[in-house]
C-alpha cells in the first residue's frame, strides 16, 4: 500500500508547471485565484497542513504559529526572504524552515542596475513627457541628467546579489564600495575592484549612488534611519529592492522633497503593498511594485527548489535550504 502523500497548502498561486507537479507528488490545495490568505485563513492552513508553502506577502508572526497543529512540520517559504516568518516560534515548535536562495540573484541585480541607471539618467521622466504628449523636440540644456561612469557606488550588503550588483557596475564604468558584515574572500574583492568599508556612516559619506542589498532583520530595521540617510551628499542616489523595512521611509520621502537628495529607485517599501504619497509625487524617484524577481524563469526555479525541499523533507532527509532546523 503506498505511503499517504503530505497535505502541502499553497498561499498564492504559483506558476502552472510547479502546481501541476506539486499536484503529482502532494495532496495539494492551490489558491487558485491568487487571493491573499487573512490572517485566519492563514491559521486554518496552518492547524490542518502538513506542509505550509507561504510568500513573503504572509505574515507568519508568533501568534499566527503558536496555534499550529502537531502536523505541521515544514514551512517551506516560496522566497529567499524569511523576514515573513518568526523563526524563533517555529524553532520552539519543531518546524523546519526552507527557503529559495540563489535563482533570484541576476534578476534582482538587473531589476537594480536598471534603477541604477534610470534615476540619474531621469528615464521614467522623460518617457511621461512622451505619454503626455508634451515632447516639443530636442535641446541642448532640457532633460539633463547625471553620467554614472567614473561615480563611486556604495552597496550595503556583498553578498550573491550585492556581487552580482557589482559585476554589472563595475561594467558601466562605476567604482565599488561596499559594507558588510565582514569583507569577501580577496579573490572576489580583487575581481570586482571593490573597496571594503568596516563604517557604514562613513561609507554613506563619500558615495555618489548607494544601492541597499541586505536582508531585513532586526538588526537592519532602519539601518539607514533619518540620521544616516542626513550623511549622503546632497546630490546622491538611493537605490532599494532588498526589503523597504532597511530604509527610514518616511525620512527618505521628507528629504527627496526638500531636494536633500538627488533621487531614489525603490522596488520595495516599507509599509508594502501601500506607499508613502510623498513618494508617488515626486520627480526624481522612480518606483516599482517589487518586481525585482518578476521573470517566470525565476518563479519557475523558485518553485522546483520548494519542491525538491518538500520531496526531500517527506522522505526522510534534511531538505537542501534548511534555513531553520526543528529542535527534536
Amino acid at each position: 500500500m503506498p505511503a499517504k502523500k503530505p497535505l502541502v497548502i499553497v498561499t498564492r498561486k504559483l506558476p502552472d508547471a510547479i502546481e501541476t507537479r506539486m499536484r503529482e507528488l502532494f495532496d495539494t490545495r492551490l489558491n487558485v485565484d491568487d487571493t491573499p490568505m487573512t490572517r485566519d485563513q492563514l491559521v486554518q492552513a496552518i492547524q490542518t497542513a502538513d506542509v505550509l508553502v507561504p510568500t513573503v506577502t504572509d505574515r507568519l508572526d508568533s501568534r499566527v504559529l503558536t496555534r499550529a497543529g502537531d502536523r505541521l512540520k515544514l514551512i517551506a517559504n516560496f522566497g529567499a526572504g524569511v523576514d515573513n516568518i518568526d523563526l524563533e516560534t517555529a524553532r520552539a515548535r519543531a518546524i523546519t524552515v526552507t527557503n529559495t536562495p540563489g535563482v533570484l540573484t541576476d534578476d534582482t541585480a538587473d531589476i537594480t542596475m536598471a534603477l541604477i541607471l534610470a534615476v540619474p539618467r531621469r528615464l521614467v521622466e522623460g518617457a511621461g513627457v512622451l505619454s503626455k504628449g508634451d515632447f516639443k523636440g530636442w535641446s541642448p540644456t532640457w532633460m539633463l541628467g547625471h553620467r554614472i561612469t567614473g561615480k563611486r557606488l556604495g552597496i550595503i550588503g556583498m553578498g550573491r546579489i550585492g556581487q552580482a550588483v557589482a559585476r554589472r557596475a563595475k561594467a558601466f564604468g562605476l567604482q565599488i564600495h561596499y559594507h558588510n558584515r565582514k569583507p569577501v574572500a580577496k579573490p572576489v574583492e580583487e575581481e570586482l575592484e571593490a573597496t571594503y568599508w568596516d563604517s557604514l556612516d562613513q561609507m554613506l559619506a563619500r558615495m555618489d549612488i548607494v544601492s541597499v542589498n541586505c536582508p531585513h532583520t532586526p538588526a537592519t530595521y532602519h539601518l539607514l534611519s533619518a540620521r544616516r540617510l542626513k550623511l549622503l551628499k546632497p546630490k546622491a542616489y538611493i537605490v532599494n529592492t532588498a526589503r523597504g523595512e532597511v530604509i527610514d521611509e518616511n525620512a527618505l520621502a521628507r528629504m527627496l522633497e526638500a531636494k536633500e537628495l538627488g533621487g531614489a529607485g525603490l522596488d520595495v517599501f516599507e509599509h508594502e503593498p501601500a506607499v508613502n504619497p510623498k513618494l508617488m509625487k515626486l520627480e526624481n524617484v522612480v518606483l516599482l511594485p517589487h518586481m525585482g524577481s518578476a521573470t517566470i524563469e525565476g518563479r519557475v526555479d523558485m518553485g522546483e527548489k520548494v519542491i525538491i525541499n518538500i520531496k526531500t523533507f517527506v522522505d526522510g532527509h534534511k531538505p537542501p535550504d534548511r534555513v531553520l532546523a526543528a529542535m527534536l
